[in-house]
């Protein structure tokens, strides 16, 4: 699913939530924890769990630089925490709760939570849910930067589906490059972080045209019109 979104030119902005009206997403299915016992093979459970095509897979390799946008309707513990950090923009319902809950069961975090999570709320408030499995509720996870909203319940998908179409009526050439520089700036130093945004900076000139609109439009006092969405 996030191939298809990645390669569809008519899909500008993609909106996740969990089926039904109780949660995002429980996390990992017990029952196929539990089977990894009769799993003997070492190099095996290697691919299951580096390839992009196993349990832990997706979350590997992400080079999506459209926005994605996590419409947070319910329960989202382990897996379903993770999966929910892989989003640019997270809004929650009222009824929403967060945690790590893998670490009651014994479960080492796969799918990417130590690796986001600190990034998204800071290393001690991270460190503290990853250590302890504390469930939080969604005025919580607003307080420590974990979402960006909390909503009434049946307000949910009416609000996240106003802020997709928002961003789907922006120019969608230079917000693609500023979310690319941001997440492959990701652990670089200073210098190598400045060249990687200088260098979306010089991806302008490809599409100058497009990125010269704007600018002409503001001087000429009119609307902008953005030739294959500024792309």
């Amino acid at each position: 699913a996030w191939k298809a979104f990645r390669d569809d030119d008519d899909a500008l902005v993609a909106i996740f939530t969990g089926a039904g009206d109780k949660a995002f997403s429980a996390g990992w299915d017990l029952n196929d924890a539990a089977a990894l016992e009769k799993m003997d093979s070492y190099d095996q459970f290697r691919v299951a769990v580096h390839g992009i095509d196993g349990f832990c897979g997706y979350t590997k390799k992400f080079d999506i630089f459209k926005p994605i946008i996590a419409a947070v309707n319910g329960y989202t513990y382990a897996a379903g925490l993770e999966n929910c950090l892989l989003a640019d923009i997270r809004i929650a319902s009222e009824k929403a709760k967060f945690g790590a809950t893998e670490r009651r069961w014994n479960i080492v975090a796969g799918d990417g939570l130590c690796v986001r999570l600190p990034l998204v709320i800071g290393y001690s408030r991270a460190m503290e849910l990853i250590i302890t499995g504390r469930v939080i509720d969604a005025q919580e996870a607003f307080r420590i930067g974990l979402v960006n909203e909390v909503v009434p319940h049946d307000q949910l998908m009416e609000r996240t589906r106003e802020l997709a179409l928002s961003i789907c009526k922006l120019p969608q050439g230079a917000l693609r490059t500023d979310k690319e520089t941001v997440v492959r700036c990701v652990g670089r130093t200073v210098e190598e972080r400045t060249f990687i945004e200088t260098e979306g900076v010089m991806s302008m000139f490809a599409r100058r045209d497009k990125h010269t609109e704007g600018a002409k439009a503001f001087l000429q006092k009119r609307k902008p019109e953005w030739k294959d969405r500024g792309i």
